[in-house]
């Protein structure tokens, strides 16, 4: 499927324990169901036609022909279907009987694959010898009488030639009380879609259990999970059957039924971004091929309903992002803290601009200087207003910092930088980037100064999204000691400063912080009029909420530019046009690749998250590299 999306379907109808005639119907009318919505995997519970509460009857002659006649009206009805469809029933092999997934597409059955490990029933496990595939004549079809079949190895996978990414394996019996060594297994064999055929019966825990199991093996496992259980057409005898379906994918819930009549479960499994995950984290080479049977669909552009959220690096739910900001908080602040102490430093000194990174940067030095049981005066919070600082952000960084209770220092810098100017022979209205820079450049020279002064720590304030674009002034705001933003995207800095807000008594800090937020990000470092803020960040590169959705897409999950493009059409569809995000992810990869040479020297910081731009243990790439690739197919791109 078109950037790796395959639809997967979990089925569990409601079926009549023995009748298997009556329980190929309701398999069919499923496929049918599922056909119609795209659904190229399918999967039921394990011994679909049967019944998994059949008992004795599983070995008798008479359920194994009926059985037998189920499957063939079920491949029939599969003809001309590019699905691949997992049906269970019991198989007699020899003198055993065994439990297989009947692997099923267009018409044909592509394997058998018997279950493992079987306890309290009569079914005999497979044995070790049955390693590869075994020709057996014993398999009986009605019309046509005994023909050969296929019982293949539980390591058999599924490879699909539309869809490279895509290997499908199928695990048997998986119930709650089991760890997931076959589900490892499985995925160690280079499946990335995993059917997990189901008999689990009902509790009151079952559902919860299955569900935290399924995100667990796929975010451990980096693959697609697709889970059936046996329904409410079980018997009741002594347990019941509640047909939990789900879809789960890298340890997020994609999809849940447990419909009465009838569940049904339905999403789209990224198979590309699990093999990406799979090369990045390493471990899942193949050591030997395991046994193969091909398969193929026409590819299709799936229609993609899953939702794709704005904010991918926060959680949405608020108690969860609570709890997310107080951690990163406590990174930051246990990040400085040990630099502090490692270097026997009392002091943090930090530039305030009334912007929200420097905004949190004197926030968290606050907290690190109190957790070391110093005064909050500790705190040295310097403005520098110059050409480009308006009244609002000026009284906005003094105020935070007030409230807090760090020591404000007003420094105005516009006579050093005119100074500067005279210096290196530039004109004082040549607005050029010469202008802009060296009044950042200034700015730091007058903080790590200071700091040296105070036997204090120059906190950086610069955060992982202006790293990113290069939004920084080189050896200006781009430098410091220690930066305690560098590993936190502007969204994730915005959600911190937002939930200091929300959690203080403090009204004056509140509304300073909450005015801050509001405030649109800018360098100040162009003249203002009527102290209007004129220089916007934002209208140079972009959205940074965008742009952070670029990083996550294209750095954090591995996507290519028009991917990227059709997820953010997705998430940012009511804000932007395709044109305007076409610009923007023109304007973000250039940047990626020409401001490199800012990132390759950055100083320390702690990461938040799995993913940094540090050019010790974060993102890799040579200062002059090219960005043609990625241009090149956002030219091409047609829709």
């Amino acid at each position: 499927m078109k950037d790796g999306f395959v639809k997967v379907s979990a089925a569990s109808p409601v079926i009549r324990v023995a009748d298997c005639e009556y329980n190929a119907e309701r398999v069919i009318e499923a496929i049918e169901k599922a056909k119609k919505l795209g659904v190229k995997v399918l999967v039921f519970p394990e011994l679909t036609l049967t019944g998994v509460t059949c008992g004795d009857l599983l070995g008798h002659r008479v359920l194994l022909d009926g059985a037998a006649r189920a499957l063939e009206k079920v491949v029939k009805a599969t003809s001309g279907t590019e699905m691949l469809v997992f049906v269970g029933l019991p198989l007699a092999l020899g003198g055993g009987v065994y439990s297989v997934a009947a692997a099923v597409c267009n018409g044909d059955v592509l394997a058998f694959i018997p279950r493992e490990n079987v306890r309290g029933t009569l079914f005999s496990a497979p044995s070790d010898q049955m390693s590869a595939s075994i020709d057996c004549s014993a398999y009986f079809e009605p019309d046509s009488g005994y023909v050969p079949f296929h019982v293949v190895s539980r390591n058999a996978t599924f490879p699909c030639y539309a869809l490279p990414e895509l290997r499908v394996a199928v695990e048997i019996g998986v119930g709650n009380e089991r760890f997931g060594a076959d589900t490892q297994r499985l995925a160690l064999n280079g499946a990335t879609l995993i059917a997990q055929m189901a008999s689990f019966p009902q509790t009151v825990t079952s559902s919860d259990e299955a569900r935290e199991n399924a995100l667990y093996e796929s975010r451990l496992y980096k693959c697609g999970l697709v889970l059936a259980a046996p329904g409410r057409g079980e018997s009741t005898t002594d347990n019941s059957y509640s047909g939990l379906c789900l879809v789960a994918e890298n340890g997020e819930l994609l999809a849940e039924n447990e419909a009465a009549n009838g569940a049904l479960a339905i999403s789209e499994i990224d198979v590309q971004h699990m093999t990406t995950l799979r090369r990045r984290v390493g471990g899942f080479e193949q050591k030997s091929p395991p046994t193969a049977f091909d398969w193929c669909f026409e590819p299709v552009i799936t229609n993609v309903p899953r939702r794709y959220r704005k904010h991918p690096q926060l959680p949405d739910d608020s108690e969860a992002l609570a709890k997310y900001c107080e951690r990163m908080l406590d990174i930051q602040v246990s990040g400085l803290v040990k630099r502090m102490e490692y270097a026997h430093l009392d002091h943090c000194v930090v530039g305030i601009s009334g912007g929200v990174d420097s905004t949190l940067a004197v926030l968290v030095s606050s907290m690190a200087v109190k957790r070391m049981g110093l005064p909050l005066t500790n705190v040295v919070a310097c403005t520098m207003p110059c050409f480009g600082t308006s009244s609002r952000t000026k009284s906005n960084a003094v105020v935070v910092a007030e409230q807090i209770g760090a020591e404000v220092r007003v420094i105005d810098i516009s006579a050093s930088v005119y100074q500067h100017f005279d210096d290196i022979g530039h004109a004082h209205d040549d607005y050029s980037i010469a202008f802009e820079n060296a009044q950042a450049r200034v700015r730091t020279m007058v903080l790590m100064d200071i700091a040296n002064k105070v036997n204090g720590l120059d906190v950086g304030t610069e955060d992982l999204s202006e790293y990113i674009d290069g939004w920084c002034t080189y050896n200006g705001d781009h430098t410091s000691m220690y930066d305690v933003n560098l590993g936190m995207t502007k969204t994730q800095v915005r959600a911190a400063v937002s939930h200091i807000a929300a959690k203080t008594d403090n009204k004056v800090l509140k509304a300073a912080l909450y005015d801050v937020l509001d405030c649109p990000v800018t360098p100040e470092l162009l003249p203002i009029h009527d102290d209007l803020i004129e220089q916007k960040s934002e209208d140079a590169v972009g959205s940074y909420s965008l742009q952070d959705f670029f990083t996550h897409k294209i750095l954090v999950c591995g996507f290519d530019p028009i991917k990227t493009l059709r997820l953010s059409k997705l998430a940012y569809g009511d804000e932007f046009t395709d044109a305007e995000l076409v610009k923007w992810l023109k304007s973000y990869s250039r940047r990626l690749f020409s401001q490199q040479f800012k990132r390759s020297c950055l100083m320390d910081g702690p990461a938040v998250e799995s993913f940094s731009v540090s050019p010790r243990t974060g993102l890799h790439m040579p200062s002059d590299g090219e960005c043609t690739l990625f241009l090149r197919m956002l030219e091409e791109y047609r829709e």
